[in-house]
Parts: C-alpha cells; sequence; structure tokens
C-alpha cells in the first residue's frame, strides 16, 4: 500500500493536504503511447466533458434546492465548486500543452 499526498479544498476554499492510502498500484505497462496530437486531442475532450458534467450536476442541485432537499442539494454545489477548481486546472494544463 502507497501513501498519496492529494490537495483538498474546505467548504471555505481554503486548500490543505492530506495524506491518503492508496490500494491498488497504478500501472501503464502496455498502454499504448499517445501521440502529441492525441494527447491534445484527449485533453481537449475530457475538459469539455467535465465542463458538461458540471453543467448537469449544477442542474441537478437546483431541482434538489426545489424539491427541499437543501443539504442534498449543498452537498451537490459543492461537488460542482471542486469539479470547477479541476477543470481550471485542466485547462491550465491544456493551454501549456498548446504553448499559449
Amino acid at each position: 500500500m502507497k501513501q498519496r499526498t492529494l490537495l483538498h479544498f474546505d467548504h471555505s476554499g481554503h486548500e490543505h493536504a492530506h495524506e491518503h492510502a492508496c490500494h491498488h498500484e497504478h500501472s501503464h505497462a502496455g498502454a499504448p503511447e499517445l501521440s502529441e496530437e492525441q494527447t491534445l486531442a484527449l485533453m481537449n475532450y475530457m475538459l469539455e466533458h467535465n465542463r458538461s458534467h458540471a453543467e448537469e450536476l449544477h442542474n441537478i442541485a437546483h431541482a434538489l434546492e426545489n424539491q427541499g432537499r437543501h443539504e442534498a442539494a449543498n452537498l451537490v454545489g459543492d461537488a460542482v465548486h471542486y469539479f470547477g477548481h479541476c477543470n481550471d486546472k485542466l485547462e491550465e494544463a491544456l493551454r501549456l500543452v498548446k504553448g499559449e
């Protein structure tokens, strides 16, 4: 079992790191090598895909709020917030890959 440090954001948006035990090995042995074009295309796809999911989750949060499920709506809203941070990181990485 390996220990990994993961960055998290608390409810106020402040960053903090936690150690997490990783119960599985992560190996890329035998995985095909991606070309630069494939890497760029996959990163573009994943960013747009993630943005689409964030929008869907945003709609779910509103639906839950309208159903009176406020605690669940708040949690989904938090997930959308964190999803946004992840998408920002992916977008920044994509800009770097593109040389912008």
